[in-house]
């Protein structure tokens, strides 16, 4: 598994989210409260954010655990953005190592991490290929890494293309994927520097709502009382004017449609 978190609002110091709060991502990546598969998060991270002006945002990766980049606490220091998605990352057996496969995904103003398995990759995974195998030979080609977060980013890239929402693309893949028989735990996470989705299938999610702006993440940063678990089967869109959390559709609902 992994963990991951976005933030949309006022202007803030990346450190400001990823390293001062006692309980941050930073600290999750070997220390995580709520996860519930896996200890530790040592197998790449990665930041993504925008600057003003600029719909595309920057990204900052690194293969390694996040506490031996000597590079980073400068970086965060002085790097303020409006907006941001940053994940560390427990890779599922049998995905590719590396940089090219640590969160944030990108593409043109779009950010997206996956926190979860594609149960079986990647043998009994062969519904999810049968998914792709629809998709444009461009897309399969140019997948960031051979890995299941990769794969079903390009599922959800491939809904956004053709104009559905951020909610209505994350929601649909899963349901794309719970049709075609697969399993797997998919806590989901994307933006375009203006809006959140994101999925609580499998693992905790949670989100708080400031006068600042809204922080949507795996587990909170600290103990303050303000946060919100999301319910598990849900499907979260949040911008710094509201957050609106449905629930996902199931199996035999997406199946009956």
């Amino acid at each position: 598994m992994c963990r991951h978190l976005a933030y949309l609002g006022e202007p803030v110091t990346i450190r400001s989210v990823l390293l001062d709060p006692p309980h941050g991502l930073a600290r999750q990546a070997w220390a995580p409260r709520r996860q519930r598969h896996g200890t530790v998060n040592a197998d790449g991270f990665g930041m993504g954010w925008y600057a003003d002006g600029d719909p595309e945002p920057a990204r900052y990766r690194r293969a390694g655990p996040i506490w031996a980049d000597e590079s980073l606490a400068d970086i965060a220091r002085v790097t303020r953005t409006r907006a941001m998605l940053a994940a560390v990352r427990s890779a599922t057996d049998g995905t590719d190592p590396g940089l090219a496969a640590a969160a944030p995904y990108a593409a043109g103003r779009w950010l997206f991490s996956m926190n979860g398995v594609l149960a079986g990759w990647p043998g009994p995974a062969a519904p999810v290929l049968r998914l792709a195998a629809k998709l444009p030979t461009a897309d399969l080609l140019g997948l960031a890494a051979r890995c299941d977060a990769a794969l079903i980013w390009a599922l959800v890239l491939a809904r956004l293309r053709v104009a559905a929402g951020p909610a209505e693309a994350l929601a649909g893949t899963l349901e794309d994927v719970a049709v075609a028989g697969a399993a797997g735990r998919f806590n989901l996470l994307l933006t375009d520097g203006t809006a959140v989705a994101a999925t609580a299938a499998g693992d905790t999610l949670c989100y708080r709502r400031t006068r600042a702006g809204i922080t949507v993440a795996s587990e909170p940063s600290d103990d303050e009382p303000d946060w919100q678990e999301v319910p598990d089967r849900s499907v979260l869109e949040a911008t710094t004017a509201g957050v609106q959390v449905r629930p996902l559709r199931t199996h035999m609902e997406a199946r009956s449609s």
